[in-house]
C-alpha cells in the first residue's frame, strides 16, 4: 500500500529520534573553531574523508587564519599542504577563491545565508547548509551520499537530484531537526548502513527501513 503524507512523516519522525538514540555522539566530523574555518574546510572534503582533511587543516589554518591571510597565500604553498587530500591543485585553488571572494565582496566575513553562500567559487547548496547549520545556527539539510542514499533507502525519497532530495526531506521533517538528522543518517551510513553491504540485521531503525533497493545484507561490523 502507497504511504500517506502523515504515515511517512510519523516514521520519518521515529526514525531520526531513533537515529538520535543509536548515534548520541553524532555531529559535524570537520574540526573547527570558526565560521571561515568550517567553510573551507567543507570545501576540502569532496571526494576525501573528513579525518584526513582534519589532518591538513591545523597547518592550513595556522598560517592563513582568515579570509585575508587565505587570499594572499601563494597558490603554490597552498597545494604543498593540501597535497595529501588529492585534487589539490584543484582545492588549493579554491580556496583560495573563496579568500578572494569574501574580501572582496564580504569584508573577509562569512555570509550568513544561503542565497550568499552559493555565491561563493566551489560552495554549492550542500556545503552552504553544513555552514549555517553548523556555524550559525540556521536550519540546513546538507545532502552528501549518504543523506541521498539512505534517504532513499528509507523511502523518504525516490529522487536521486540533491536538491530534489533536501525538498523532499525538508517537507517531512520540521527545521528544528533538519541539522541533527543529517548528523545523525551520516553517522548511520558510515557505521551500519553502508553503501555496498548495509548491516539491516544490526540496525536499530530495521523495523521502520523498507530497505528500497536493498539486496543484500550483513552484520558486517556494525557497533
Amino acid at each position: 500500500m502507497r504511504e500517506s503524507r502523515r504515515a511517512l512523516r510519523a516514521r520519518a519522525h521515529e526514525m531520526d529520534q531513533r537515529l538520535g538514540e543509536i548515534h548520541p555522539e553524532a555531529r559535524c566530523e570537520l574540526d573547527f573553531v570558526s565560521p571561515f574555518q568550517l567553510l573551507v574546510a567543507t570545501v576540502l572534503s569532496a571526494q576525501t574523508t573528513d579525518v584526513r582533511v582534519n589532518q591538513v587543516t591545523p597547518e592550513l589554518f595556522g598560517r592563513y587564519p582568515d579570509a585575508d591571510a587565505l587570499a594572499a597565500a601563494r597558490l603554490e604553498d597552498l597545494e604543498a599542504i593540501l597535497h595529501p587530500l588529492g585534487f589539490f591543485r584543484a582545492k588549493a585553488k579554491a580556496v583560495q577563491g573563496i579568500g578572494v571572494a569574501l574580501v572582496e565582496r564580504f569584508d573577509g566575513v562569512v555570509p550568513g545565508t544561503l542565497a550568499e553562500l552559493v555565491t561563493l567559487p566551489g560552495v554549492g547548496r550542500k556545503t552552504a547548509n553544513v555552514v549555517l547549520g553548523n556555524a550559525f545556527g540556521v536550519p540546513g539539510i546538507a545532502v552528501d551520499t549518504h543523506v541521498g542514499r539512505l534517504a532513499r533507502r528509507f523511502g523518504w525519497t525516490r529522487n536521486t537530484d540533491p536538491v530534489k532530495v533536501e525538498a523532499d526531506i525538508a517537507a517531512i521533517l520540521p527545521p528544528e531537526d533538519w541539522t541533527m538528522a543529517c548528523h545523525r543518517i551520516i553517522f548511520h551510513g558510515r557505521r551500519v548502513c553502508t553503501a555496498r553491504k548495509p548491516a539491516c540485521e544490526a540496525c536499530g531503525i530495521a523495523d521502520l527501513c523498507p530497505r528500497i533497493g536493498v539486496v543484500a545484507t550483513t552484520r558486517g561490523r556494525a557497533r
